[in-house]
């Protein structure tokens, strides 16, 4: 295979490892005497909602509704699929989870809740408290994300704008609860997986204040009042591990990044290229995180250290983009675009960086692939990488030099897959 070709099919083998398809049917509980109410949010929601009907006995009640991104659902018969808003929530998203919450709170002790949770849960399945309007809850996340702010503080803040995020779905159900989740987090703990609206959430009102305040965010008079409330002990605080509501509750983590970096590190080793996996929590800004992966390259090869090439450094994690500029960006395009820099046209050094949920940011595609001419190239065509990468645009450049990788929404999603392939 060429170089173009090992990146491709590496990032297929990464995908292919999260398949709800092929990994929901082995955790699928036993039906219960009542009845199975089907929840779930995320990119992976209508994917598993299948995987369920396709393998949930013909004669045992089953029902629901889980809620996808707009382009990511499928044909269901027993499960209503809902598409909505991500990553700015909306009110199709919104409806939805209201719908979820009602349904829920009528189980019964004898029957059994099956949420279905995978990334992009948090925006998907968003009801905002009702001190605040869906307006105020995107104006929020859109700052938090336009911040640099880690999933995971973004989160803490959703969770308490939110009556069903943070354990509170789980503190309204009277049935027990099996949650299947794929991680797109790093660390695979549920409480960040979709804010963990099954999950107990070890964080406070104090800790989404300071989240705030730390990254400057300017946010609607209506959340700082509601978080202060909740800081005041005015609003009840989300459901903290050891709380007894969870004693009926099951969190089981199905699919990881760290299972699919390694898969795709099978692909290479199969193809007769050694692979090292940095790991699934590769995260920061996503320039920081280039230079460092051009640095490890230039080592390995000019100096064979610390392995010798021909190699695939493969990572994972979600990096973050400060955005400054108005540019089609991507935390993948721009981790390329930077790393293209960094480079400089080193030889027999290649790179893909893509999403493995199909989709960069809020682009159409999965990500971009950069080789050693990928400078020359933009050059030659008189694109400025400099400018482009001061104005967010990594969408842009690529999209020029006919580099993007689009694949469509893939239905899963475990964060971001990066692999570094350089050749002897």
């Amino acid at each position: 295979m060429n170089p173009r070709e090992l990146l491709l099919g590496s990032f297929k083998a990464a995908v292919a490892a999260a398949d709800p398809l092929q990994i929901v049917p082995p955790h699928l509980p036993a039906p219960p005497k009542g009845r199975t109410l089907v929840i779930g949010a995320g990119k992976a929601a209508a994917a598993m909602a299948l995987a369920v009907e396709q393998h949930w006995p013909a004669n045992a009640p089953l029902e629901g509704t889980v809620i996808t991104r707009y382009g990511h659902g499928l044909p269901t018969t027993r499960i209503k699929v809902v598409e909505a808003g991500h990553p700015l929530p909306d009110a199709a998203g919104e409806t939805a989870a209201r719908e979820i919450l009602a349904a829920v709170k009528q189980l019964s002790e004898d029957d059994l809740l099956l949420a279905l949770v995978s990334g992009g849960g948090s925006s998907l399945l968003s009801l905002p408290v009702d001190s605040i309007t869906m307006t105020d809850l995107k104006a929020v996340t859109q700052a938090l994300l336009h911040s640099g702010a880690a999933i995971q503080e973004i989160n803490t803040v959703r969770k308490h704008l939110s009556t069903i995020q943070g354990g509170r779905l789980a503190a309204a159900c009277a049935a027990p609860i099996h949650a299947l989740i794929i991680s797109d987090v790093t660390g695979d703990d549920p409480t960040h997986i979709a804010s963990g609206p099954c999950a107990p959430d070890p964080t406070t009102y104090a800790d989404a204040l300071e989240i705030l305040a730390r990254h400057r965010c300017a946010v609607p008079p209506a959340v700082m009042q509601t978080l202060q409330r909740g800081l005041r002990g005015e609003l009840g605080e989300t459901p903290k591990p050891g709380d007894k509501i969870f004693a009926r509750t099951e969190n089981r983590v199905i699919a990881t990044a760290q299972q699919s970096l390694q898969a795709a590190a099978d692909f290479f080793e199969h193809n007769g290229v050694r692979a090292v996996v940095l790991g699934d929590s590769v995260t920061g800004e996503a320039r920081d995180i280039a230079a460092l992966h051009a640095a490890l390259a230039r080592e390995v090869k000019t100096r064979g250290l610390p392995w010798p090439a021909p190699l695939a450094i493969i990572s994972g994690g979600e990096c973050t983009v400060t955005v400054k500029g108005r540019g089609r960006g991507g935390r993948c395009a721009e981790f390329l675009l930077a790393l293209t820099k960094e480079l400089n046209g080193l030889a027999g050094v290649h790179a893909l960086a893509a999403d493995t949920d199909g989709i960069d940011g809020s682009e159409d595609n999965a990500g971009a692939i950069i080789a050693p001419d990928t400078q020359a190239r933009a050059t030659a065509l008189k694109i400025d990488a400099n400018a482009r990468l001061a104005d967010n645009d990594g969408y842009g450049f690529f999209a020029a030099l006919d580099d993007l990788v689009i694949t469509g929404p893939t239905r899963t999603n475990v964060n971001d897959y990066r692999v570094v392939l350089i050749g002897a």
